[in-house]
């Protein structure tokens, strides 16, 4: 078995605020995160090089013989093929950009030394190389439709769907429908015409569901009575979906689980949208959306007409929230009350339109607790030391707070 270390490059900080909490690899983006995508194409193990106050959670194991692969790219047969050729002194590069490098342990301690590396050859990947590559936030939703075909083709191939039981309606071919051991899917309209839809292992899609594909719902997933699901949509392990929802990732454990709309967004983990939530994700004026951009610290352009809500893990708001095109939200966050709060909102903060205080560490953290304990997981020690530290991090964007230090 292939040992993988997949490292976060300068994207990372274009990708907070889901990536205060994780490296850029255990981004899900498609049916897999990017991290399990590259262990099933190389037949590999992982580890990863990241921020040191995620490398309690998620440390590197270095072994003889390496593969260092950049976290944010993900993987196509070509590529793949490329990397398993490279021998122990060899890199492929894209415009100066590192790809991946093949280093012994030799080699590996001087990469981490920032040293440079004797007899490294670097081949430059030719332009027409097919991959994806997860630069900034609305890439993760742009680019759902082409992974999710890619990651059904690997997760589907030569194997036997369960079958799908006659009270459902499938509309396309069969060959684009996968259901994994003990899913449960009962009087569903299903359409794989516009994609595959891929129903993971003990997943439940409840009667009256809509879904048209690409679509994916992993573990345990479950998709409510009368939801409306439009590709290219993704739902974690234990998610929840209810109501209406096109073009989103949510990523494990978050729950968007009544009505409302949700569109051209993506959801960290365990965040929870109050009934009735709805979001924007096209200007009034139907101009190019600006997305918040932490690495430039303002407001970018995303290229794109249609882009939603950004929410990062932990976050929440309650009933009837309106979020406005291109609207992000940090870590732990919870927004309540009336009106369209402002379109970035900083980590921990506590309120809405009538202004914010911030959202205390301890009681955030006793109310992960009481979440994650209702589906049998508990807040560990290592995610603890991760909350505290983007709650530092994340101080100079909460205002208010330096107003009542004046």
């Amino acid at each position: 078995m292939n040992n993988v270390i997949l490292f976060d490059d300068g994207s990372r900080d274009h990708l907070l605020p889901l990536t205060y909490v994780r490296p850029v690899c255990e981004l899900r983006v498609g049916i897999l995160k990017i991290r399990q995508k590259w262990e099933r194409w190389l037949n590999a193990k992982s580890s990863f090089i990241t921020q040191d106050y995620l490398t309690a959670k998620y440390p590197i194991r270095v072994e003889k013989n390496n593969y260092v692969i950049n976290g944010s790219v993900l993987p196509s047969d070509r590529l793949c093929r490329l990397v398993e050729q490279l021998d122990t002194n060899e890199a492929l590069m894209q415009n100066g950009e590192l790809i991946a490098a093949h280093l012994n342990d030799k080699q590996f301690e001087h990469l981490m030394k920032e040293e440079e590396i004797e007899e490294l050859q670097g081949f430059e990947l030719e332009d027409d190389t097919p991959f994806l590559k997860i630069n900034r936030l609305h890439d993760l939703f742009h680019f759902n439709d082409q992974a999710i075909r890619e990651d059904f083709e690997l997760l589907t191939k030569d194997r036997t769907s369960q079958r799908l039981s006659s009270s459902n309606r499938l509309i396309g071919s069969a060959d684009d429908l996968f259901i994994e051991e003990g899913a449960t899917v009962e009087c569903a309209v299903l359409n794989t015409t516009t994609g595959p839809i891929y129903i993971g292992k003990d997943a439940l899609v409840m009667e009256g569901a809509l879904i048209r594909g690409p679509f994916a719902m992993n573990e345990k997933a479950i998709v409510k009575m009368g939801a409306k699901v439009y590709g290219a949509t993704t739902l974690g392990r234990s998610c929840k979906l209810g109501g209406e929802i096109n073009n989103s990732i949510l990523m494990d454990c978050s729950s968007k689980g009544h009505e409302g709309y949700l569109g051209n967004s993506v959801l960290g983990q365990w965040c929870n949208l109050g009934a009735d939530t709805n979001n924007s994700n096209l200007k009034n004026n139907y101009a190019e959306v600006k997305l918040w951009d932490y690495a430039l610290g303002r407001f970018a352009p995303t290229g794109l007409q249609f882009c939603g809500l950004i929410m990062g893990d932990h976050s929440k708001c309650g009933i009837n929230t309106m979020f406005n095109t291109g609207t992000v939200v940090g870590v732990a966050a919870n927004i309540f009350g009336a009106g369209y709060p402002r379109n970035f909102i900083p980590s921990f903060a506590w309120g809405g339109t009538n202004g914010y205080t911030t959202h205390k560490l301890t009681a955030m953290m006793e109310t992960a607790e009481r979440v994650m304990e209702r589906r049998q997981r508990v807040l560990e020690e290592e995610d603890r030391g991760i909350l505290r530290t983007v709650f530092e991090q994340t101080a100079g964007f909460r205002s208010w707070e330096k107003v009542l230090l004046q």
